[in-house]
């Protein structure tokens, strides 16, 4: 099986504005803009929970920490969310919420799902109706080879090549070893070029 598409800035630009022209807009762009930001596997966006992100004065939280449950291989971990990524989900929690205070929600049900569907508000989305979810948002793009998983690919490959260390990159993505995370990262003409030039 072929590995998923690693994105570039000009497909991501591509995404976006496909998404801002659908329904959902402020929720698919949170979902995508946290994927690409976190290297979030799509099963652990899709069990996040309000609780998750809030902190009890309603602020946005720095560090998700997932339970086992939550992730994969029976082991919590903890994410790290950057002050984009902080603001889509604030941003998206004020519009679905209506609220530009976002303490009122914390004094509410907080275990409820943090990106919400139709068929199931409480829930949200499961692993595999979030990756069919963005299989389509994808293909309404017009990019070929795009999955759920191409944004765990393409964080890990981007950081890569801005000489982030395989070792940091693997408790990023939440890997108990490296070569598993080797193989998420894309050589490149322009990467190996890089390489090249740093003997001259």
């Amino acid at each position: 099986m072929s590995q998923a598409k690693v994105l570039s800035e000009k497909e991501v630009r591509k995404v976006l504005l496909y998404i801002a022209s659908r329904k959902h807009s402020t929720r698919n762009r949170a979902m995508f803009v946290v994927l690409n930001a976190t290297g979030m596997r799509v099963g652990e966006l899709a069990a996040l929970r309000l609780c998750d992100v809030l902190t009890p004065t309603g602020e946005i939280v720095e560090e998700i920490r997932l339970s086992a449950d939550q992730t994969k291989g029976s082991r919590g971990r903890t994410v790290i969310l950057s002050a984009k990524a902080q603001e889509e989900i604030k941003n998206y929690l004020q519009t679905r919420f209506k609220l530009k205070d976002l303490k009122a929600v914390t004094m509410t049900d907080t275990t409820r799902a943090l990106f919400t569907t139709q068929k199931n508000p409480n829930r949200g989305f499961t692993a595999s109706t979030l990756a069919q979810h963005f299989h389509y948002l994808y293909k309404g793009a017009g990019i070929t080879g795009g999955s759920s998983h191409s944004s765990r690919r393409t964080f890990i490959t981007k950081l890569s090549e801005m000489g982030v260390s395989v070792r940091v990159l693997m408790d990023l993505a939440g890997h108990r070893s490296m070569a598993v995370t080797q193989k998420y990262i894309e050589s490149n003409p322009k990467l190996m070029r890089s390489a090249v030039e740093l003997l001259a």
